[in-house]
């Protein structure tokens, strides 16, 4: 389908900005140094549900016509998923890090399969080849620079806040 890759790119972009922005704890005045555990739960979910579209495409692509190649590919990945997910979870809280890492490479993921693309495939390969390490280069940037100047911003907002409230 023309143009779903790039409309899944930009999904992946806002999922892995959001994943890089602090969760308002108790009243909404005190904000973590990273993202809560909650908040990151969410992100996954959603993260989750646009790939997961991605993973049923290419499913039904290698599956050709074969409904039951379709339902062994997804009765197969789904496990994988769930169980990488928890996995993902455990390292997060272990290494908040691993948030950064992961919003760069959700920026990567992105930019690679705005790349290809079946509106703009063709002629990225012929006339425009360096887009296809451009483009997904340029998504990290984007996420993480993005990301983690408005966590920052967030942050010096809540932080007057309680500078204010306090006095």
């Amino acid at each position: 389908m023309p143009y779903l890759k790039i409309v899944d790119g930009c999904l992946l972009i806002w999922i892995g900005i959001k994943l890089l922005q602090p969760e308002p704890q108790g009243n909404g005045h005190e904000v973590a140094a990273s993202t809560t555990l909650a908040g990151a739960i969410k992100t996954i979910i959603v993260a989750d549900a646009v790939m997961s579209l991605d993973n049923v495409i290419a499913i039904a692509g290698v599956a050709k016509d074969s409904m039951t190649l379709v339902v062994f590919g997804l009765v197969f990945s789904v496990p994988i998923i769930v169980w990488g997910s928890k996995l993902v979870m455990k390292l997060m809280d272990r290494y908040p890090v691993s948030l950064v890492i992961g919003a760069a490479l959700l920026g990567w993921l992105a930019g690679d399969m705005a790349v290809t693309d079946e509106v703009i495939k063709d002629w990225i390969n012929h006339d425009a080849a360096y887009l296809q390490w451009l483009i997904p280069i340029a998504t990290v940037l984007i996420v993480v620079i993005t990301g983690k100047r408005l966590a920052a911003h967030t942050q010096s907002k809540i932080t007057l806040a309680i500078d204010l409230g306090g006095k």
